[in-house]
C-alpha cells in the first residue's frame, strides 16, 4: 500500500511531460532527458540501452530479496516482452513516418 503515492507521482509526471511534448519537434540527434521529445527512431535506440539496464535490474532483485526463482524468471519474461512490444512498436512508426 506504501508504493500508491510514487505511482500516481510518476504518472503524473509522464502525463504532464507527454502533454507538453506532444507539438513540439522531435529530436534525432543529440541528448534530450524527455523521452516525448524524442523521435521514433531514438525512442527505439533507447530501448536498446535500457533492456541491459533491466536485465541488471532483475539480477538485483534476484540478489537483494527472497522471492522465489519463479517469481524472478516471471519478472524477467514480463520485462522482456514489455521492452520487445515497445522495439517493435517504435520501429513500426519509425519507418510509418519515415518519409
Amino acid at each position: 500500500m506504501d508504493f500508491i503515492i510514487p505511482v500516481i507521482a510518476v504518472l503524473l509526471v509522464v502525463f504532464i511531460l507527454s502533454l507538453t511534448s506532444r507539438k513540439k519537434d522531435k529530436v534525432d540527434k543529440g541528448f534530450t532527458f524527455n523521452y516525448y521529445r524524442l523521435s521514433y527512431r531514438r525512442k527505439m535506440l533507447r530501448t536498446f540501452i535500457n533492456i541491459p539496464i533491466m536485465v541488471l535490474l532483475v539480477i538485483l532483485v534476484y540478489r537483494s530479496t527472497d522471492w522465489k526463482i519463479g517469481s524472478i524468471v516471471l519478472l524477467g519474461l514480463l520485462l522482456f516482452v514489455a521492452f520487445l512490444v515497445q522495439l517493435i512498436y517504435n520501429y513500426r512508426m519509425w519507418k510509418r513516418n519515415e518519409t
